[in-house]
């Protein structure tokens, strides 16, 4: 067993900011358990000053425990990360341990509080995760986090390519990605890795009221992990994983529900628009894999205007399934709302041999940022429980967690708490469709699945145009994606799901 206490965020300072009472209560606390190391992710001063690193120096040689210590945002102000070098240590490491490894990452930008991993940085970590490819346990160590969170306002400060961050991660078998950064403590399972984001440790900027806390992984030689927030109030709240096992599974029964799910058509009479390939699609649809419903999860047309949804209704009018339509960002442009309640209607929940689909309008008006708003939150969770009997499927336009190959800005401006409401109402499925790449990861017990684009030349899949196939079991959701040229598959995702078809 592995005992792990995780600080972040000290923002040590000689201003008022600084919270030293607290940082010696938890380091205290360190000091008198039965840790094996520490990991601090960063934040460790407050503006990267050569008298806080002095200083932070000092604090943290109160720590008498093995202690690794990643560069925050913080840390790299006013080139704060020669500093760091100079009194802390190296920007990017490897810290062995008993049957594991923690690699530690930069993920900082100089005075920008937004993060990457990429270039050399992205190559280093990847040779690394193949270097300690045998070990059982493998951490991966940032300040930036990784996916989404709650209660931490308007969803910025991200990694740029956290969706090709999280890909190299699931791929590799990372156990624990541990980061800090937005002062929120959280834990999240994400396939078969636990995400753990530490809160503040000493810094007064906490959120919502909180206090200062830490976080403690415990590491079971089972595989198990267990991470408890520690408040400095004594307050605990503790989440146990526990490994994937068998990790290959073989649906069984018959298909209850066949779903298949498009995005990005983006009809329109430019060039980019590939119209024999959105009519070889719906063909295919149609004649060979007739699907109970066809989901469309935005960008219908590429601007909104009448000749072009013309065009789209007649495309989407030969699906001979029945259909649920949300609007994307581009739809509502010029007069693409009024136009899109028109010719598609106004998104309606949809019921269906013990299905509902519940659609969510996250697009606004000229822009390709999103947002579902306190008022759409609660609505979800509302429907979530009213139809808790059913299988639940929540359908919007943006992507909630971070998509390969695109650059994330945070597209969907509340997704932490949007996330938060499906994982916690424990929503069956969630499909989405912005960022021109398919992608399917299951976060909690809430697949999420987004879809590529069908018809537009202008996306970011290798696979190239493509729509998704979904196909319901008890107990059990497959994924493949489907090349909209040629008709080849390949497997996006299976999960076992509980709900009310397991058997």
């Amino acid at each position: 067993m592995i005992r792990i206490a995780h600080i972040s965020d000290t923002h040590i300072t000689g201003e008022s900011a600084y919270k030293g009472y607290a940082y010696d209560l938890i380091v205290n606390d360190v000091n008198r358990g039965d840790f094996d190391f520490v990991i601090h992710t960063g934040d460790v001063t407050n503006q990267g000053l050569r008298e806080e690193y002095e200083r932070a120096s000092y604090e943290l040689g109160k720590i008498k425990k093995p202690l690794v210590v990643i560069p925050g945002n913080h840390d790299v102000r006013n080139v704060g990360y020669k500093l760091f070098e100079k009194f802390i240590g190296p920007l990017n490491g490897v810290y062995e341990f008993r049957d594991g490894v923690v690699i530690w990452v930069d993920s900082t930008i100089p005075d920008l509080s937004d993060g990457r991993v990429g270039g050399h940085k992205f190559r280093w970590l990847k040779a690394r995760l193949e270097e300690y490819s045998e070990k059982k346990f493998k951490i991966v160590a940032a300040h930036h986090h990784l996916v989404p969170l709650p209660d931490t306002g308007r969803e910025r400060n991200v990694l740029y390519n956290a969706g090709d961050v999280l890909d190299l991660l699931l791929r590799h078998e990372v156990s624990l990605y541990t980061c800090g950064h937005k002062h929120v403590p959280n834990v999240y399972r994400i396939e078969d890795m636990v995400v753990d984001n530490a809160g503040c440790t000493s810094c007064r900027k906490t959120r919502k009221g909180d206090v200062n806390s830490y976080n403690i992984v415990t590491i079971h030689d089972d595989g198990r992990i267990e991470v408890t927030i520690k408040r400095v109030t004594g307050d605990k709240v503790r989440k146990e994983h526990r490994p994937i096992k068998p990790k290959i599974f073989v649906p069984r029964g018959e298909r209850l529900l066949r779903i298949v799910q498009m995005s990005e058509s983006n009809v329109s009479e430019r060039m980019y628009f590939r119209r024999k390939v959105l009519e070889n699609a719906i063909r295919t649809i149609n004649e060979k894999l007739r699907p109970d419903i066809v989901i469309h999860n935005g960008d219908i047309v590429d601007m909104g205007i009448e000749r072009y949804y013309e065009k789209a209704y007649e495309f989407y009018e030969k699906i001979k399934a029945e259909k649920l339509v949300v609007p994307g960002h581009n739809d509502i442009t010029y007069l693409g709302y009024d136009l899109f309640l028109e010719y598609f209607g106004e998104p309606e929940i949809v019921e269906m041999k013990g299905f509902t689909f519940l659609p969510v309008i996250s697009a606004q008006y000229e822009t390709p940022i999103g947002v579902v708003g306190r008022i759409g939150q609660r609505k979800i969770a509302k429907h979530l429980e009213e139809y808790r009997e059913n299988f639940t499927v929540v359908v919007l336009h943006h992507n909630i967690v971070p998509i390969p190959r695109s650059r994330e800005v945070g597209f969907l401006e509340d997704a932490g708490d949007v996330l938060r409401t499906l994982t916690r109402g424990e929503a069956n499925l969630v499909l989405t469709g912005h960022g021109g790449n398919s992608f399917a990861v299951k976060v909690e017990k809430t697949p999420i699945v987004n879809a590529g684009s069908i018809s537009w030349e202008l996306h970011r899949n290798p696979f190239g145009n493509s729509f998704n196939l979904i196909d319901v079991y008890p107990g059990m959701i497959v994924v493949f994606e489907v090349q909209a040229t040629w008709g080849s598959g390949r497997l996006l995702g299976i999960w076992k799901v509980k709900g009310p078809f397991t058997p």
